[in-house]
């Protein structure tokens, strides 16, 4: 098959840019990117993909495709924004490899990038909440918390589980946070600063939910004719895949099966010829704890019901079976919305190239990014292997 290469890609500090602009962040992303040995002439770029999905409600910004183009310096290049909730920068990159395998360009950039923390709490619940469905769960006051909690709940019920056996995972994305500069909350927490964190959405507490916040994330594809010119190492995209659900919880016949995630990483496995213990770094939606063991379940890398005792067991650490949250996932490395995928590959990127530092995984070369829009309304996955 015909792959489609990553020759650049960087990623700005996640945090709370109040003096930052959009456009700020999206340009030093996008200069990041350029940044790496042998990079392409930024005239050659033949298409924008920017990731978002906030731009109209939080940024107060539409047509995002045309304004960051020409923000970044790419003025007159054919640019476009995708917008699917969380699950937008998964799904950019899908499009972005799409268009240079049909021919359509030969380098295409995406661009993720948000900016929520200028707005009141208030108003950025309710454009979170526009991933749900606004007839069904929004128009209720529903939150996307909420959701999770929810569904947290069922699953302790079902599996016998206290909440306090979900601390592995914000425990871990804590951990690797704390060993990335780039990483909203930098600092470690334990099991016991866990159980006396504060609800939030219960029996979500503190520790377990992520934050909203500002950045941008920037990754350069190209044809493998164009990747022939530059020198060292390639990242290969081998495959990518997109599967949607019900956006309304109550219309899904198992809520705990997140039927999205499954078929869309095991499309793109099958579309780079690798199954699921070929893996070897994972980068998934972990908003909160139930999230991550939600899909792990899916996707196949664990029983159903079972993901928390595996991730006591270390499973998910650097060294473990199945690394996740190495530079501190959505929960400490901060949630940023549309751009998330973005960041995934970015991460993705560092573990393969053996640059990820104390947290890296040993040996990596083939790693799968996964985000989701909503509660696994949309999912997007993405293969990436090292040569």
């Amino acid at each position: 098959m015909t792959y489609t290469t990553i020759i650049g890609s960087a990623a700005t500090a996640v945090g709370e840019q109040y003096g930052r602009s959009l456009a700020d962040l999206a340009a030093e992303a996008l200069r990041g990117a350029f940044a790496h040995p042998g990079a392409i002439d930024p005239r050659r770029i033949g298409a924008v993909y920017v990731a978002n999905a906030f731009g109209e409600t939080l940024a107060g910004q539409g047509q995002l495709g045309a304004f960051l183009a020409d923000a970044v310096g790419l003025r007159g290049v054919p640019a476009f924004r995708v917008e699917a909730a969380g699950a937008s920068g998964g799904v950019a990159l899908h499009q972005a490899a799409q268009a240079i395998a049909a021919g359509q360009c030969e380098i295409a950039v995406v661009l993720g990038a948000e900016k929520v923390t200028d707005r009141l709490d208030g108003t950025v619940e309710a454009a979170l909440a526009l991933a749900g469905d606004a007839e069904g769960e929004a128009i209720h006051g529903v939150t996307r918390t909420a959701q999770w909690a929810m569904l947290m709940r069922r699953y302790m019920h079902e599996y016998g589980y206290q909440a306090e056996a979900f601390a592995p995972f914000p425990v871990n994305a804590h951990a690797n946070a704390a060993k990335n500069p780039q990483a909203l909350y930098r600092f470690p927490i334990n099991a016991d600063k866990y159980r006396k964190a504060g609800q939030v959405a219960s029996p979500l507490n503190m520790l377990d939910c992520s934050s909203p916040a500002d950045g941008a994330a920037a990754v350069i594809l190209a044809a493998e004719s164009i990747a022939r010119e530059l020198p060292g190492p390639q990242i290969k995209l081998a495959g990518t895949a997109i599967a949607t659900d019900a956006p309304a919880l109550a219309a899904r016949r198992d809520p705990l099966d997140l039927s999205a995630s499954r078929a869309s990483a095991q499309i793109a496995l099958g579309r780079a010829h690798l199954g699921i213990g070929d893996v070897q770094v994972w980068e998934l939606s972990d908003p909160h704890g139930i999230a991550a063991a939600l899909a792990l379940e899916a996707i196949g890398c664990y029983e159903r019901g079972t993901a928390p005792r595996f991730a006591a067991d270390g499973a998910i650490a650097p060294s473990g079976r199945t690394p996740i949250a190495t530079g501190g996932g959505y929960k400490a490395r901060g949630d940023v919305g549309g751009a998330g995928g973005v960041y995934q590959v970015v991460e993705l990127v560092r573990q393969l190239r053996g640059e990820a530092g104390p947290t890296q995984v040993a040996g990596a070369r083939i790693g799968l990014a996964q985000c989701l829009g909503g509660i696994g309304a949309t999912a997007a996955s993405v293969v990436l292997i090292a040569e």
